[in-house]
């Protein structure tokens, strides 16, 4: 027998004195745990149990808890029950407003010897893989253990901001095979401050959609109903950490072939046997309404006038058939083949009434090549919003309505000012560059918190990831893909299915709105 499970034996018969509450089946021990811990499969979690646990929040915040299972015997069929918190009077936390799933493992890797999130695999054959603890799976009622297993059970209970006041408590009850193994006591301290709904935070979350992955994994036709609402419950998700933005793709693969499934261009370029263009937004309009639907409603960002690439593809209607047109940016026929397309763009966002919240975006575009496009786009449209993920250029700084510079960089304190004062967006963000910290399926919890926090001490106005769901291939069992650190295209399940370092993200988020809201971050 693994010597660290020996102790499981030694509690159990002991009684595991701190959890007097719990009934007990021999060799199954229940405690509450931290969240900041992904708990290794087969190691034993805590080693002093604790049956008793006190969260404090905001009315309208949500809290966070982890409770860990560890057994010396199979366990069938594990499963949990969540009761109502009690509070002053009639008032409560109903017990189905309590988010809850078993924490479930993923196969990740580690960091390449450069130091960052980034590499060839080729040349690191050494490279490691592990299992760890991510997904957080609601959806299943139960789960099976094998001896000398652990298991996580996450808990994500929102306050809401109508109740009073005061103390809520009740049960986290844990069966193992139909017994009582644990009854766990949870305590929610509810304060007088209320923070506001997510769709009112002013942390600018901006987290790339990739709708054509969810096709992929359910096999569905893209943008047939059954497409439409497999994407419903990620995007709501979404919706309700705060999202302020509709990613859209004005051609096909801005991003060359990147991620597991590529994007294809969400408007249809035509161009005529008589040598005109026309465009179709029907693709397009259904997206950003579906987005709008589930909760996303400030921004769209439309991908990208300067591609990683310089080929555009359109349907030739006179072959009948898919072609390119290769123009590099600077090129007449660049400023020719986008010029049109953007007065027609323009006319169409304005019928929509969306013109006012879209933004022509691009992502790690080098100076030169940001003066040209700005400058293609100035010539259609003086009122065009600009989004730009990247580099600092002080040359087009002031035509950004979006800016996002990598984390590693900082906006000069007098430049931040004047851009808050313009009322333009100003965020940072992470990619596989850095180590630490991310929100990689092996990156510590606690980084997920730290960058509400630090886009707070940065007074910027939230953070960009560039991938919220750009799923691998399998990826409720392998969070692994190509060159990037496992978890670098992904952030949440299929079907709704939330991750610890997700829900540690919102955590952070909440963080950064109650700083807001104390008045120590400019407006």
């Amino acid at each position: 027998m693994n010597k660290k499970f020996l102790i499981i034996a030694v509690l159990a018969l002991l009684g595991a004195a701190s959890c007097q509450e719990n009934a007990g089946v021999e060799g199954v021990l229940v405690s509450w745990g931290d969240i900041d811990v992904r708990y290794p499969q087969t190691s034993v979690p805590v080693h002093q149990t604790t049956d008793r646990l006190e969260l404090n929040g905001w009315r309208g915040e949500r809290v966070f808890a982890q409770a860990v299972v560890w057994t010396e015997q199979p366990v069938e069929k594990l499963t949990y029950e969540i009761s109502d918190l009690k509070g002053p009077g009639f008032d409560k936390i109903p017990s189905e407003t309590i988010m809850a799933g078993f924490v479930t493992y993923v196969i990740g890797d580690g960091f390449f010897s450069n130091g960052t999130g980034c590499g060839e695999w080729a040349k690191e054959p050494e490279r490691d893989s592990v299992v760890v603890a991510d997904c957080i799976d609601h959806l299943a009622s139960s789960v099976a253990m094998e001896s000398q297993n652990t298991q996580g059970i996450w808990v994500t209970c929102p306050i809401p901001a109508s109740v009073k006041p005061g103390t809520y408590t009740g049960k986290l009850v844990v069966k193992a095979d139909g017994k009582v193994v644990g009854k766990l006591s949870l305590t929610v301290q509810a304060q007088e401050q209320v923070l506001p709904q997510p769709e009112d935070w002013h942390f600018h979350l901006d987290l790339w959609q990739n709708p054509y992955a969810v096709a992929r994994y359910h096999q569905v036709e893209p943008w047939s109903e059954e497409h439409m609402e497999a994407m419903r419950p990620v995007m709501t998700m979404l919706a309700q950490a705060g999202q302020k933005v509709i990613t859209t793709t004005l051609i096909h693969k801005p991003w060359g072939g990147q991620t597991q499934d590529h994007f294809e261009s969400m408007v249809e370029w035509v161009k005529k046997s008589d040598g005109t263009w026309e465009y179709g937004f029907d693709i397009f309009d259904k997206w950003v309404s579906f987005m709008m639907e589930c909760g996303v409603t400030e921004q769209i960002n439309c991908f990208s006038i300067a591609p990683w690439h310089s080929a555009f593809r359109y349907f030739d209607e006179a072959s009948g058939e898919y072609a390119y047109v290769n123009a590099e940016v600077g090129t007449s026929e660049y400023e020719e083949f986008w010029s049109g397309m953007l007065v027609e763009f323009e006319k169409h966002l304005k019928e929509k009434g969306w013109f006012d919240i879209c933004a022509i975006a691009m992502d790690e575009r080098p100076v030169d090549v940001m003066k040209e496009v700005v400058r293609v786009i100035r010539n259609v449209s003086p009122d065009f919003k600009i989004s730009l993920a990247g580099n600092y250029h002080p040359a087009v700084e002031a035509e950004i309505y979006d800016y996002c510079l990598a984390y590693g960089l900082e906006f000069p304190e007098d430049v931040l000012a004047r851009r808050k004062a313009e009322g333009k967006v100003s965020t940072y963000y992470t990619c596989c560059t850095e180590m630490a910290p991310n929100l990689f399926t092996v990156s510590d919890p606690a980084d997920a918190m730290f960058l509400g926090l630090e886009m707070a001490r940065r007074k910027a106005d939230g953070y960009l990831r560039w991938a919220y769901n750009s799923w691998p291939l399998e990826p409720l069992t392998d969070s692994r893909f190509r060159s990037f650190t496992s978890g670098d295209t992904f952030l949440v399940y299929p079907e709704g299915r939330s991750s610890i370092r997700f829900e540690r993200l919102i955590q952070g988020i909440q963080e950064y709105e109650k700083i807001r809201l104390s008045g120590n971050i400019q407006e």
